[in-house]
């Protein structure tokens, strides 16, 4: 198993950023929230922090980014932190970020040479795992409270706005892929 360069731990540390960033967008628009839930661009971060690291170093910097929110330092949504927020009702798409990141990241790496088909159905992928882990957390965590068929219906309003990114996503992702690829080429040369 290979180790972290400098230079994937700096590419990770940017999607840790770009998540808390992405997760606090309504803090600067307050009007993106339905129903007192806030419109985050987590998912799209998360999954192109998969097409672009890797499986493993995607899943990495999101597991960090969990870490460091856990640990109190407020990078979820609403400037949220700790452990409340992760075994909380949102908790779920959280975690699910980091199994988004990685599937999207091993369905990349299984093309010599991606293309936009490829990265298209990795971020589908990723979409579906968000929502598909997300929402039955949040039914489960709220303990019968919210009926399953309700939870999904919050859900859809979120649905179409992260279907429309990750697409959108899938188009800017190939172009970025190759940026981010022949950087890390550079650090291996540079390491070697």
């Amino acid at each position: 198993m290979r180790k972290f360069r400098t230079v994937d731990l700096t590419l990770a540390a940017m999607f840790v950023a770009l998540m808390a960033i992405g997760a606090n967008i309504t803090s600067w628009a307050p009007f993106l929230q339905v129903a007192g839930v806030p419109l985050s661009m987590g998912p799209f971060f998360a999954i192109l922090a998969g097409l672009l690291l890797g499986s493993r170093l995607g899943a990495f910097s999101l597991l960090v980014y969990t870490l460091v929110g856990a640990a109190g330092v407020p990078v979820f949504a609403k400037f949220g932190a700790g452990f409340g927020a992760v075994f909380g009702p949102t908790g779920g798409f959280i975690l699910s970020y980091i199994a988004a990141a990685y599937a999207a990241g091993k369905i990349v790496e299984l093309k010599k040479s991606p293309g936009f088909g490829t990265f298209l159905i990795a971020s589908l992928v990723g979409i579906v795992l968000v929502y598909f882990l997300g929402t039955n957390y949040m039914f489960f965590v709220s303990n019968g409270k919210l009926g399953y068929a309700a939870a999904w219906e919050i859900m859809t309003w979120f649905m179409v706005k992260d279907f429309v990114f990750t697409i959108l996503g899938a188009i800017i992702a190939p172009r970025l892929y190759r940026a981010v690829s022949r950087s890390a080429a550079v650090g291996r040369k540079q390491s070697a």
